[in-house]
């Protein structure tokens, strides 16, 4: 029978080749690159809305690839909206390569190199947070690593697998913590009132003594407190929750302590102080795609006892189970995350690492944060603007005030209509946060390819976008 699908490797040699052309000429146009390009919802609509080709186009199909190209946002050096890393191109090609692999990372009887990689990668990311002994699997991103943390929380703490959730379940989380913990809270059954969103101080760190008051007023009020909630890096500000005194709230009341790493756990490569407590956790995530700059999606779960996460998620159906008798050749995946069907992930981060080298990352990250704290500087140097917080990693927010003139309300509409002018111009891109009810401009550095030359930019064009003289 003739190949339904045919394409020989002579075929692929030069799909791929022009691909890889394509990927290489926008590499080197990112450094003079708009942040985002100029276009709109109805020219993208016109570009891609084509009914669904009943006969293929062969390689004419590779055609509409140099559109995509120009309608997407490039990862260039001066994208700093949200927490999402540039894309380091060694990863990418690895990506390539773990597509045409296709293994299905479920178990080692599946995927035998790809299942063995991606537990040396996770044991890679755990010494490299500090947090040696812990293991986990690679996720999605860190909203489903949270979920999979938040589900052995609750089954370690107040076991609902069997008989299903038995109300008054509380979990606690500061007033910054990320949408996922909520939403996780609610697909578990538990409820978005049931996180206790606690106070935070001017540093926007959880307060950990009303932390304390919190769950004692619960224990006294017949609820079951389940999980704390601190977060390594929140997504608005970069703020470090007070981990080791978290710790000991947990252990004195026996919570489940999960930190929510995802923005700033991977930066503990470069100040390792500044995340003391972290080892105190039973579960954490990290996202590879944040400050390893590695492409989408690679997410990470660390948790301190693989029972916890068996308790949780292994319900082996007869089909899946193994036959295999030696521990390494009978591993799964599955038995210890809700994910069957499973992408070779890991494969980005090994080769990358590998390519560059730890110390490679950990300069780089260095470099971030050193010019987080230059674009604070230059923000602080202009009476114009004001910075609205700390900058604790490399999040800075800060708004334009102009003369002073403005109310509050009327400053968060005119710094809404700055950040829209701004990302319009498309020389830098820039996002939004609001902090204790004003409308924040945000600026995030996660970027490799960023440098002095584009933070430089970032204040001589928001000062151009609001008719300000320079």
């Amino acid at each position: 029978m003739a190949d339904r699908l045919p394409l020989s490797p002579d075929e692929f040699r030069a799909l791929a080749d022009r691909v890889v052309q394509l990927a290489a000429g926008l590499l080197a146009e990112l450094p003079q690159a708009r942040a985002f390009p100029e276009t709109s919802g109805a020219e993208v609509s016109a570009a891609f809305d084509a009914p669904l080709p009943e006969d293929g186009l062969g390689p004419r199909a590779l055609d509409a690839l140099a559109r995509v190209i120009a309608l997407s946002r490039p990862p260039g050096p001066r994208f700093f909206g949200y927490v999402l890393g540039s894309g380091e191109p060694v990863a990418a090609l690895a990506d390539l390569l773990a597509s045409v692999l296709n293994q299905n990372v479920t178990a080692w009887r599946s995927a035998p190199a790809a299942v063995t990689i991606e537990r040396v990668v996770v044991r890679w990311l755990a010494e490299a947070i500090g947090c040696p002994g812990f293991v986990g699997s690679l996720t999605g991103g860190g909203s489903s690593a949270n979920l999979m943390a938040l589900a052995m929380a609750r089954e370690a703490r107040a076991p609902a697998n069997a008989r299903g959730v038995v109300p008054g379940g509380v979990l606690y989380a500061s007033s910054e913590v990320h949408m996922s913990i909520p939403r996780a809270a609610a697909l578990l059954g538990v409820g978005h009132e049931a996180v206790r969103g606690l106070p935070v101080d001017e540093a926007f760190r959880m307060d950990v003594a009303a932390l304390e008051r919190a769950v004692e007023e619960d224990v006294a009020a017949g609820r079951r407190p389940i999980a704390v909630v601190a977060t390594a890096g929140t997504v608005n500000t970069g703020a470090i929750d007070p981990l080791v005194a978290i710790g000991a709230v947990a252990r004195r009341h026996g919570l489940w302590m999960h930190v929510d790493g995802a923005y700033g756990a991977l930066a503990a490569l470069a100040i390792p102080e500044a995340f003391e407590g972290l080892q105190l956790a039973d579960s954490i995530s990290l996202d590879a795609h944040k400050w390893l700059y590695q492409p989408l999606d690679c997410g990470c779960l660390l948790y301190r006892d693989a029972r916890a996460a068996q308790a949780a998620f292994s319900h082996t159906g007869d089909y899946t189970r193994s036959l295999l008798q030696d521990p390494v050749e009978r591993f799964a995946f599955f038995e210890e995350s809700l994910e069957l069907s499973r992408r070779f992930r890991a494969l980005k981060p090994w080769l990358s690492l590998r390519y560059h080298g730890v110390r490679a990352y950990r300069d780089s990250v260095r470099t971030d944060l050193t010019l987080a704290g230059r674009l604070a500087e230059a923000i602080d140097s202009r009476p114009e603007l004001e910075r609205l917080a700390p900058v604790s990693l490399s999040a800075v927010c800060f708004r334009h005030r102009g003369d002073g003139q403005r109310s509050d309300s009327e400053l968060d509409a005119w710094n809404q209509e700055l950040l829209l002018r701004v990302v319009r111009r498309g020389r830098v891109y820039l996002s939004n946060a609001t902090l204790r009810g004003r409308f924040a401009l945000r600026a995030c550095l996660v970027n490799h390819r960023s440098t002095e030359a584009d933070i430089d930019a970032i204040v001589p064009e928001l000062l151009a976008a609001a008719g300000a003289p320079l």
